[in-house]
C-alpha cells in the first residue's frame, strides 16, 4: 500500500509554474531539474495532469500554465489524475487465504468494509487540502531564505 511518487511529483511541478510561470518559461526540462527526475517520469505526469484538465501543457508548448487556479485543485485531484491506486484501491488484498481455514474462509469479508471505510475517510481528507495551501507554505519558506 503506497500512493506513487507521481502524487508529489505532480504538487511539485504545480507549485513550479505557480513560482516561476511569468518570470521564464517552465517546461519539462526545468521540471526534470528542480524534482531530479526523468524528464520521460515527468513528461508522464505533465499529460496526466493536462487530461485532468489542471495544466495546459501541449506538445511542443514551452512555457506550461495551469488551467485551473490552485485553491480549485485539491489533493484529491491530483491523485485522480496521477495514481493508479485510486482506481484499483489503497489496500492490495493478499490473494490465497486457506478457504479451509475460519480465518483464511472469512478474513475478506471481515476486513473489506473497514478497508473501505479507511481509503473513503483519506479521499475526504484529501478533498479538502488545496494545493495552494502548499503554494502559500512554499513562499513563505522562499520569503524567509531569501529574507
Amino acid at each position: 500500500m503506497q500512493i506513487t511518487s507521481k502524487f508529489t511529483i505532480a504538487i511539485h511541478l504545480l507549485a513550479c509554474i505557480e513560482v516561476f510561470h511569468g518570470q521564464f518559461p517552465v517546461n519539462s526540462s526545468f521540471f526534470a531539474k528542480s524534482i531530479g527526475a526523468n524528464r520521460v517520469i515527468v513528461r508522464g505526469v505533465m499529460s496526466a495532469l493536462n487530461k485532468a484538465g489542471i495544466i495546459d501543457a501541449g506538445k511542443g508548448k514551452n512555457d506550461v500554465t495551469l488551467k485551473k487556479p490552485l485553491d480549485k485543485v485539491t489533493f484529491y485531484d491530483i491523485y485522480r489524475a496521477v495514481d493508479e491506486t485510486a482506481e484499483k484501491g489503497l489496500f492490495h488484498f493478499h490473494e490465497n487465504p486457506c478457504p479451509e481455514c475460519p480465518v483464511g474462509g472469512n478474513i475478506h469479508g471481515a476486513l473489506d468494509g473497514k478497508l473501505e471505510e479507511v481509503q473513503a475517510a483519506m479521499e475526504d481528507k484529501m478533498k479538502q487540502i488545496p494545493v495552494s495551501s502548499v503554494t502559500e507554505r512554499l513562499r513563505e519558506k522562499i520569503k524567509g531564505v531569501a529574507g
